[in-house]
């Protein structure tokens, strides 16, 4: 899965509770966590029950809408100016899409992939909103690796900020606790890009890989800063993209770092606020108040379409920058060659600054996290898709067939002829 960890970091989890590590480990375990949480406590114990259930198969649906319930966390207040998208002309879902040469039905992989919200966006009006499950306009859920974007928009927002000089600049620079780390004197560009050249473990048979030591940190509330700076690195940096979560959570450690706050407090601030997010937020912690930037935020469905709405509208929104315009051009436009789509036949996205990239000729780019979370963006369709799930099948192979990532995208695709032949 050297390209498929998807992350977030609670991908790791359920290796770390499932095997045991000992003694030692768990005394490690009490000493960090807080009181209320040790090893051992009903709070504990439901998070390792949780970390134990991922990608086994087991349901999620009553899970992902509570974690706020179940980890640390830091609450992102709503906007004192909310902003409720307008309601456009209605369109039915198509009865059928194509897929690997075959005709499949939609409302069988919504359920199948057990869909908890769909919201499409079409020129800014909501034109399509249904919820099944524990689902609701109300109601948060996982972002998965999804938030990783919102890293991103954080980064570009520091850097118009003065408080990031360039991207050119070693992370170092900002964050001297990663030195002697494989991110020592690494390019924030590389690291944005998922080419850090660190070296990633997945073998989850291993109690030593990389992916273990992640999982057991987190799942003991360890500290992440310190466990991003054990990774070594393998290869040069910014010349070979291989999917790794801790390259987001160094990108957290550089935002903390560059502006002297919690993501948590920059992101209300310089996000929440101006967009008129409706709902408060969560972004679930360390023990050590670090948030988990691979992929812990909480939001609701019509929150996660004010973002892709606000990058398909190049950073605008209501008259104001939020995020500057050439940096949302340059994070959907994979600009080297070992980040273009199609290198892997398997999987043939291409990446920019935590963003995916579509290969074909509308512009499409997609934030995606593990179980089917979406933000789809369709800039010549002026479409914005949130999709937000619980596959219970994810992860269960290693290929599409448990993913379902490239057959959404031809769903949503569909969903695109559709809007299209409705719009003037």
């Amino acid at each position: 899965m050297t390209h498929r960890f998807y992350g977030l970091a609670l991908a790791a989890l359920l290796v770390s509770s499932a095997c045991g590590r000992g003694e030692d480990q768990s005394a490690t375990a009490a000493a960090d966590a807080p009181a209320g949480t040790s090893a051992g406590t009903p709070a504990a114990d439901e998070r390792m029950a949780f970390m134990s259930s991922l990608f086994t198969g087991v349901e999620q649906y009553e899970t992902f809408n509570r974690l706020a319930e179940i980890f640390p966390h830091h609450v992102i207040e709503a906007s004192s100016a909310p902003y409720t998208f307008p309601e456009g002309e209605r369109i039915e879902l198509p009865e059928t899409y194509e897929f690997g040469g075959e005709t499949r039905d939609t409302q069988a992989f919504l359920a199948e992939t057990d869909t908890a919200a769909l919201l499409v966006l079409s020129d800014g009006a909501i034109v399509y909103e249904n919820y099944w499950l524990t689902g609701g306009p109300d109601v948060h859920w996982m972002s998965m690796s999804v938030g990783k974007s919102f890293v991103s928009a954080l980064v570009g927002i520091a850097l118009a900020d003065g408080l990031i000089e360039s991207i050119e600049d070693p992370i170092t620079d900002y964050v001297p606790a990663l030195a002697g780390s494989a991110y020592d004197g690494v390019r924030i560009k590389d690291v944005l890009q998922m080419s850090s050249g660190a070296r990633w473990d997945e073998d989850y048979s291993d109690p030593e890989s990389d992916i273990m030591r992640f999982g057991y940190a987190f799942g003991t509330g360890a500290s992440l800063d310190e466990f991003t700076a054990t990774l070594v690195r393998e290869r040069e940096p910014g010349t070979y993209n291989y999917y790794n979560s801790t390259d987001t959570q160094a990108l957290g450690m550089l935002l903390a770092a560059a502006t002297g706050r919690s993501l948590a407090d920059y992101a209300e601030e310089r996000l929440w606020e101006p967009l008129g997010m409706e709902r408060a937020a969560y972004w679930i912690t360390d023990n050590h108040g670090m948030e988990m930037a691979a992929g812990g935020l909480q939001l609701t469905a019509r929150d996660y379409a004010k973002f892709g709405q606000l990058y398909l509208q190049q950073g605008s929104w209501q008259g104001r920058q939020v995020v500057p315009a050439d940096w949302v051009h340059d994070s959907v436009t994979p600009d080297a060659p070992h980040v273009m789509p199609g290198l892997n036949p398997e999987y043939p996205v291409g990446y920019g600054y935590q963003w995916w990239v579509p290969a074909g000729d509308e512009g499409e780019f997609s934030a995606i996290g593990v179980y089917n979370q979406f933000i789809f963006v369709n800039p010549t369709k002026r479409m914005v898709i949130v999709k937000l799930s619980a596959n219970s099948g994810y992860g269960l192979t290693d290929d599409d067939t448990s993913w379902r990532e490239m057959e959404s995208f031809e769903l949503f695709r569909a969903i695109g002829q559709r809007v299209a032949q409705a719009t003037p």
